[in-house]
């Protein structure tokens, strides 16, 4: 009941948030892979590199069941190229659906608010899963800046994930195929 309280408080502060961002990407592997990816930490970190290292709290293992919801995890650090600081936040989940979504609302010390919604669907052909991020955040400084910084890096976290996950590959495969489609009817 605690938990709930909290986060309609956490669900309510967000409807004033100064950005929302929302990115989707279709990807050629089941839900279940798709999420297995989505809560692995060292799948998380791979989608930020090389921009961003994220360091996160100590004994951390993945984003799962287990994961304590409404209450700080610890602090996780964000190292730009690995090496500069340049931001830090109180790791907290507050909702996870175990294969479909989980949201991330924690403080940031450059955010007022923070709330970060992954969820995975089905494709619509129904052939993979649709991995989409939805952001809403209030900066504390420079909106239009820190908006594109965030920005910039969600399309490269999209970017990683589709390379990791084989949608360049099914990308490739599509334009062949509409290749050997234009040569066939060129006959």
């Amino acid at each position: 009941m605690r938990s709930s309280m909290m986060l309609g408080y956490i669900d309510e502060e967000m409807t004033m948030a100064d950005v929302e961002l929302t990115m989707t990407t279709e990807v050629p592997v089941s839900t279940q892979e798709a999420w297995a990816w989505s809560t692995s930490l060292q799948s998380v970190r791979a989608e930020m590199r090389p921009l961003l290292k994220l360091v996160f709290p100590k004994g951390m293992t993945d984003i799962g069941a287990n994961t304590m919801l409404g209450k700080s995890l610890g602090r996780c650090q964000f190292l730009l190229f690995g090496l500069f600081p340049v931001d830090m936040s109180k790791l907290t989940f507050t909702e996870i659906v175990p294969g479909h979504r989980f949201v991330e609302q924690s403080q940031l010390l450059s955010m007022h608010a923070w709330r970060h919604e992954r969820v995975i669907t089905p494709a619509a052909d129904g052939r993979g899963a649709l991995i989409t991020d939805h952001l809403a955040f209030s900066p504390r400084f420079a909106t239009p800046v820190v908006r594109a910084m965030v920005k910039l890096l969600f399309a490269h976290r999209h970017k990683m994930l589709a390379r990791a996950l084989g949608a360049q590959s099914q990308e490739i495969a599509q334009n062949r195929d509409r290749r050997a489609r234009r040569d066939r009817s060129a006959w």
